[in-house]
């Protein structure tokens, strides 16, 4: 049978020839004028000065046909480098009438390709909603063919950083058709390294298929504190050394799978209880406590030779007395992760619009702060009170920087050289395109999806079945499957699958008095009442919090006396606000791999193999264990 050539896989090949001719090109002219304007005795070709004191991230000498196209920028150009950008809209050239106002009024231009061609930004970040740039991969793989061709077309052509947290669990900007993996606490409970590589590199090989390079993942933190509001599950746990096992499997998974891992949030963001999107956290731990607790993942990571970490808006009095946030930090950024770490990579900043980065100087001094401190790339600048982007301010507040003496071109050149050197170890000069062709078989394939329900079967906590009502027998029962959200139904569904007649009473978050009375009277005549949480714990009873919802509709079925399965689809320590309850389980999340896993548990078709991650303590004292790090009970037959 005759072979008809594909015309997206050729159009990619010519897109790639096409940069690397202009690419050559520009580098050539770069060169010329430069010796011209300087004056300089040696040929064009000679190769440039290295930047002084840099140290690669390759441990090899500063790369000649990179340092020709840092010398061929301009100020603005290099300033413009380390930013990666929102961007509304889900393709590159949109002329959707909602995305090109908002883009507008972030950079006063329509949609990606405008900004590149107007400012030369690093890259871009996608996000699911706020923006929502996702529809499905094939329109994400069009999306980021759109921006290279953009940055491929600029006189100095260089491919962009397209990034986005794909975590697992219960961050996935790239939802199912695309394998969802366990997130870290759920791949922390299973124990295996080797499954949190396997599914690093399936998650990597399905980005890179459709165009992304940069995966803001894994999450280094060590989750020391049940209360924590922005961790929790992102966390592979409690324990420093699992932790930094974990983290530097994923590593090796990303970059195999073709993205660049980015370990966060330095120098930890385990033991807070304020999230640093809506405040400012402040660690309190002692030097001693923290060189213990939370140094240990990064400096594995650092060891492994991390591409890339990601700051955290956080104080740590014991590191940086001034109580200036890390992303602000020279004692922190410099003096730990670069001096004493001895770290070569990039440094990331966490988004530049959470509000525990712009309190105390404002958004205009941000990214001069942040560089002087040790940055590299600075993530997402935000909008000020009336919606205008700041971007632009922020972008003249550092080439001001420069031109002042604040900061010195060489302190620029060298973050700029650490990001083109990361590009090109990613493969993007060669070739930054996704193959348009190639994105159904790759992203969500069969082997790639059994793999991480495989995975998800290891992760299934059973915490407590003092009843021995597990594992349940197929057949005939009355249940009823209530609590929070969509998984109340996906639930009663794999029950209903095996023989059960299940009615669903979702709740929600926050059920109501009246809402968990109505509950109680359909409990009435079930055989088997099962409740879903979803961070029961947060029982405050103000928003944003949950309030004390979840922990009185469960503490109200325990009392009916019917047998009761509590499902904890999120952070394993609800129980602890309602130890009465005689049967529970932990998820770690809500995928549909996480709630198909939990059936198989209950029915007895996959035997309960996850070990608890984090120690759970009673919840009105912190110092009585309840369930031990390492606690998971087993069926016995």
């Amino acid at each position: 049978m005759r072979h008809t050539p594909d015309p997206t896989r050729r159009l990619t090949r010519e897109l790639t020839r096409r940069l690397t001719r202009r690419l050559t090109a520009a580098l050539t002219a770069g060169a010329l004028a430069l010796t011209t304007a300087n004056a300089t005795p040696a040929a064009a070709g000679a190769a440039p000065a290295p930047v002084p004191g840099l140290a690669t991230a390759t441990g090899h000498r500063q790369d000649p046909h990179l340092l020709r196209l840092l010398r061929a920028m301009t100020l603005r150009d290099k300033a413009a480098q380390l930013f990666v950008l929102q961007i509304h809209g889900t393709s590159a050239d949109t002329t959707d009438p909602a995305d090109v106002a908002a883009n507008r009024r972030l950079y006063g231009a329509d949609n990606a390709a405008q900004v590149i061609a107007r400012y030369h930004p690093g890259g871009f970040l996608y996000y699911s909603a706020s923006p929502a740039n996702v529809q499905n991969p094939r329109q994400l793989a069009a999306f980021s063919n759109g921006i290279q061709r953009a940055a491929a077309a600029q006189p100095l052509p260089i491919p962009a950083t397209i990034a986005t947290d794909q975590e697992g669990g219960i961050v996935a900007r790239v939802q199912p058709p695309a394998t969802q993996s366990p997130g870290a606490m759920a791949l922390a409970a299973g124990r295996r390294a080797a499954d949190a590589r396997a599914l690093a590199r399936v998650t990597g090989r399905e980005l890179r298929a459709i165009g992304i390079n940069q995966d803001y993942a894994p999450d280094a933190d060590v989750n020391v504190n049940p209360a924590n509001p922005v961790i929790g599950v992102r966390s592979f746990g409690s324990d420093p050394a699992l932790v930094s096992r974990m983290v530097t499997a994923q590593i090796d998974g990303y970059r195999a799978g073709g993205v660049t891992p980015t370990v966060k949030h330095f120098p930890g963001h385990g033991d807070t209880t304020t999230d640093s999107h809506t405040g400012v956290p402040r660690i309190g731990h002692t030097r001693a406590q923290w060189e213990r607790l939370d140094l240990p993942p990064f400096r594995a990571a650092v060891a492994r030779g991390a591409d890339a970490i990601m700051t955290a808006h956080i104080i740590v009095p014991a590191l940086d007395p001034s109580e200036d946030p890390a992303t602000l930090s020279r004692p922190i950024l410099t003096g730990i992760l670069r001096d004493r770490l001895h770290y070569r990579g990039v440094i990331v900043t966490d988004a530049l619009d959470m509000k525990g980065v712009r309190d105390k100087y404002g958004d205009e001094r941000v990214p001069v702060l942040a560089l002087k401190a040790g940055a590299d790339v600075l993530l997402k600048p935000p909008a000020d009170a009336s919606g205008t982007g700041v971007f632009a301010r922020q972008l003249d507040a550092v080439v001001t920087a420069v031109r002042t003496g604040e900061l010195t071109e060489r302190r620029l050149d060298a973050s700029v050289y650490r990001v083109l050197e990361l590009k090109k170890r990613r493969g993007l000069f060669h070739d930054p395109y996704a193959d348009e062709s190639k994105v159904d078989a790759v992203v969500g394939a069969p082997a790639h999806r059994a793999a991480a329900q495989r995975a998800t079967d290891r992760t299934t906590t059973l915490v407590k079945d003092s009843a021995g009502l597990l594992p349940l027998r197929p057949g005939p029962r009355r249940v009823l499957v209530t609590g929070w959200g969509a998984p109340t139904t996906a639930l009663a569904g794999e029950m209903t699958a095996r023989g059960a007649t299940a009615t669903v009473r979702e709740t929600g978050l926050s059920p109501t008095p009246a809402r968990i009375a109505q509950t109680l009277a359909a409990a009435r005549d079930q055989d088997l009442l099962v409740a879903v949480t979803n961070r029961a714990w947060d029982v405050k009873d103000e928003s944003p919090h949950n309030g004390p919802g979840q922990r009185d509709l469960v503490k109200a079925l325990a009392a009916t006396g019917k047998p009761l399965i509590v499902v904890a689809a999120r952070d394993p320590y609800d129980i602890a606000w309602f130890p009465e309850a005689p049967t529970y389980l932990a998820t770690y999340s809500a995928t549909a791999e996480a709630l198909r896993s939990t059936a198989k548990v209950l029915y007895g078709e996959t035997a309960p193999r996850g070990r608890l991650p984090v120690t759970i303590t009673a919840a009105d004292d912190p110092g009585t264990v309840l369930y031990r790090f390492g606690h998971g009970l087993r069926y016995h037959r």
